[in-house]
């Protein structure tokens, strides 16, 4: 999932003073004003000026790093000229605006889109046309459902939206959905397995995702929070069944899955709709959610490993296709698992309360 775009539309604000402070400690990254705003703007250095104008004389007073925004090419073109990055509005109201927004988008670095009527077939259809164009291409939003719909578009989706609003909680969930975006990264180690038990029947959790998963992709799981094993998504040769790329076979039900924001949830709190993490080979760590749990009784196994003085152990069901990644990152059946292997292993410090990560001495054996 590529990284989203996030543009503040700010020539209508209704509430300058409240609203764009809020604006400077969230996510966007470029702010869409007025030239005569220029003056009244204490945007931090992290934040883009693009100003919306096709006034000449502007071009002399704006400085080198601020973005032209115009629906005027000619002007585009003698803004690239003199070294300014440049963004072209276009209106999408049928075939030929369509097909003049690509023609034109292709020759400026970010093409903004605002779309008449409800359907996202033209933003499709551009994000095809400019796919291997330098194009950045923008849909101008009022809602964060409307951004979500845009980032969708044919599975890579456009690469930003603007958003026009003045409802403080809207422009906060439109943050936090530019933040589903940004891949997160843990520390995965070697952790040498120091005991394997068949520990009888017990119920066992399937989490179901609405997400295809890779072959190098899994979940954390875990018995303490101390941390816990790399558990394998159905993405590996099965002799008698069906894959299920969706799915991770986690774990016992009193096991910790974890979550995004440093969060963790057992098994039993999952339901269709919540928020996990998928996490590779490599620790890079990405939001999906979950579709469906499916809890059973199954035999399980208990493999307990010890990763820098440090014991974890994670109780899966005991079966030849179950994977649980291996140190180099190889998919390992749970039932040939033995003392002295090594596997990939994630160490959490802190103790848990509710899920959140907190600083007080537990033990959990």
């Amino acid at each position: 999932m590529k990284k989203r775009i996030g543009w503040f539309d700010g020539r209508q604000l209704e509430n300058q003073e409240k609203i764009l402070p809020l604006i400077y400690n969230l996510r966007f990254d470029h702010l869409l004003i007025k030239p005569e705003m220029i003056s009244e703007i204490k945007a931090p250095h992290k934040m883009k000026l693009v100003v919306d104008t096709d006034k000449k004389p502007d071009l002399a007073k704006l400085p080198k790093e601020t973005i032209i925004f115009s629906s005027q090419m000619d002007y585009l073109r003698k803004a690239g000229e003199k070294g300014y990055k440049t963004a072209c509005y276009r209106k999408i109201e049928d075939q030929e605006t369509m097909d003049s927004a690509w023609k034109d988008g292709s020759l400026v670095d970010y093409l903004v889109v605002e779309i008449n009527g409800d359907t996202n077939i033209p933003l499709e259809l551009l994000v095809a046309k400019l796919e291997n164009k330098q194009t950045e291409l923008l849909k101008i939003v009022n809602n964060v459902e409307d951004a979500e719909i845009a980032f969708g578009a044919i599975e890579s989706g456009c690469d930003g939206a603007v958003l026009q609003s003045n409802d403080v909680q809207e422009i906060i969930k439109f943050d936090q959905s530019i933040s589903k975006s940004e891949l997160g990264k843990l520390e995965l180690h070697k952790g040498e397995v120091v005991d394997v038990q068949h520990v009888g029947m017990g119920h066992r959790s399937c989490i179901d995702t609405t997400d295809l998963l890779k072959k190098n992709e899994g979940m954390i799981v875990g018995s303490t929070a101390n941390g816990g094993l790399l558990v394998s998504s159905e993405t590996h040769y099965l002799p008698y069944m069906e894959l299920r790329p969706f799915r991770v076979n986690a774990g016992a039900v009193h096991s910790y899955v974890w979550a995004p924001n440093e969060m963790t949830a057992y098994m039993t709190e999952l339901k269709s709709g919540a928020k996990v993490l998928c996490v590779d080979t490599e620790g890079k760590t990405r939001e999906v959610t979950v579709g469906r749990v499916k809890t059973e009784i199954r035999p399980l196994l208990k493999i307990e490993v010890e990763v820098n003085g440090i014991r974890l152990n994670t109780i899966v069901q005991d079966d030849w296709h179950i994977r649980i990644f291996g140190s180099n990152g190889e998919p390992r059946n749970a039932s040939t698992i033995k003392k002295g292997d090594e596997m990939l292993a994630y160490l959490s410090s802190g103790a848990r309360h509710v899920g959140i990560k907190i600083d007080e001495q537990l033990q959990e054996k």
